[in-house]
């Protein structure tokens, strides 16, 4: 009886010992002030059976953009580094000495990058093909999303930030509108003519130093007109420089309709009718297809800036092609688990990646999951999906977070911050050359720079760790050798 509980006690402390924090992220822990309870730890050396740390891996936490790379990681899985998203343009009628009589069609592919130099290219484009005049109208076919017309998705008071810019197959600048506002010069103009929002100029300029209250403009929307006017107010200082004012305020197919008019000009291209929402009439013939960067930019992009939009369009052109347009939001959820699912990532607990790009107070995941993630990454792509993400002291959300460090350089991670819930996930190299997958999850109300401590330290000691050697076993002669009883070998 004695022996067997020995033998209990023995093997309860050495699973304690398997699950134990190593001393110096131990004393991270304390020094942070967080509890246990509220930080999740993964963390693996590539090609290593067991974690070398772990702490409540399993455990469903609120992720934040840190979920981007599940929705950047599958849709690299599904359409390849190299894919390009296509935005057609289409001739609806006859073409005769250069002038299309009936509407130009853009068939919209959910391509989130499309911008204003594209469309500049476009035009050339179009002008090389012979077009000199439209009779008819712009018609866009934005019916492969199928998302509603919301510009915003009020996930908090910042409203018109561009952060909460929603997705559509028809996007266009990411839906921003950019207005400089120069006190010194008295002005306050659009970056670009687009008649889609009005702006009024309401501004007080004030003899006083630049600063305070008195640097910035005030800025209110008002939507009760046919057309967004954005009202700026308040007192200013008339010594300030250029400030630029970025809003989401209207719908993007209304802000292309009007940059492509402007763009068709400068080509000596007539467009002589307005603006229509309907699907590709079947008669359509195409004229000109444009293709975005490739998805590998695309990605990179949507990691390293955390831009919420790119990541939502990524899930739901994946919802697209595993289940068919028009894409939806469940969908895109299905594609991306179905996807990860497929190459044998699989979550031991629920997770919840609701919109894709961690702007969600209710997706969730364990530290775990999100490392097998990682892990199989780096045997399927190498150094090619690492650089996708930020690079420590170089670039992205890091690159000021570990400049001048030993971990610069050496780490590659994707950050992810909401009130309450500071995490990274990514890989950090040692000084030994060994690639790790280091995943810290941490939620918790006792503030963000808490977790960031947490962070920064931990991953600091795994860039340093240097793996134990193995100590050298020496076996005397076997005439010294005694045979001891059972319950005095164990101890």
């Amino acid at each position: 009886m004695v022996l067997l509980l020995k033998l209990f006690v023995t093997f309860t402390l050495l699973l304690s010992a398997t699950y134990a924090l190593p001393l110096e992220v131990e004393k991270a822990l304390k020094k942070s002030g967080l509890s246990k309870e509220e930080v999740s730890l993964y963390i693996q050396e590539i090609g290593a059976s067991q974690p070398l740390v772990t702490l409540h891996p399993d455990t469903l936490r609120r992720p934040a953009s840190v979920i981007k790379v599940l929705t950047t990681y599958a849709s690299l899985l599904k359409f390849g580094f190299s894919y390009r998203i296509p935005t057609s343009f289409y001739r609806v009628g006859k073409m005769t000495h250069g002038v299309l009589h009936g509407d130009l069609a853009i068939k919209a592919m959910g391509d989130p990058t499309l911008n204003s130099e594209d469309i500049e290219q476009i035009a050339k484009a179009l002008a090389k093909r012979g077009l000199r005049k439209i009779t008819g109208d712009l018609l866009i076919d934005r019916s492969y999303f199928d998302v509603g017309s919301s510009n915003n998705s009020h996930f908090d008071k910042h409203t018109y930030s561009p952060y909460n810019a929603m997705p559509d197959a028809m996007m266009f600048n990411e839906r921003i509108s950019r207005i400089y506002v120069t006190p010194n010069k008295k002005s306050v103009v659009k970056k670009r003519a687009d008649q889609s929002y009005k702006v009024v100029d309401n501004l007080q300029l004030v003899n006083k130093k630049c600063r305070g209250k008195y640097s910035w403009p005030q800025l209110k929307v008002d939507n009760s007109h046919e057309k967004p006017w954005l009202i700026f107010h308040g007192k200013i200082s008339q010594k300030c420089g250029r400030r630029t004012i970025s809003k989401v305020v209207t719908q993007p197919y209304k802000s292309l309709y009007y940059g492509l008019r402007e763009a068709l000009k400068k080509e000596g291209i007539t467009l002589q009718g307005g603006l229509r929402l309907a699907p590709l009439p079947p008669r359509a013939k195409r004229f000109y297809t444009h293709f975005s960067d490739t998805l590998e930019k695309i990605v990179s992009t949507t990691a390293k800036k955390s831009n919420n939009l790119y990541a939502r369009h990524l899930m739901l052109l994946l919802g697209a092609k595993c289940y068919g347009a028009p894409a939806t939001l469940e969908k895109g959820r299905r594609a991306v688990k179905h996807t990860l699912e497929s190459y044998g990532i699989v979550s031991k607990e629920p997770y919840f990646i609701d919109n894709g790009c961690g702007l969600s107070r209710k997706a969730t995941l364990s530290a775990r999951f999100l490392s097998s993630l990682f892990i199989h990454a780096f045997k399927h792509d190498g150094k090619r999906w690492m650089r996708t993400l930020s690079i420590a002291g170089v670039d992205g959300t890091i690159r000021k977070r570990f400049r001048g460090t030993k971990v610069a350089k050496h780490a590659w991670m994707k950050t992810g911050t909401l009130n309450h819930a500071k995490n990274i996930g990514g890989y950090v190299q040692s000084k030994e050359g060994k690639y790790y997958t280091v995943v810290i999850l941490v939620n918790s109300k006792k503030g963000n720079w808490r977790a960031s401590f947490l962070e920064n330290e931990v991953i600091k000691w795994v860039r340093s760790y240097h793996t134990p050697k193995p100590t050298p076993s020496v076996v005397p002669k076997e005439k010294n050798v005694t045979q001891a009883p059972l319950s005095e070998a164990l101890f």
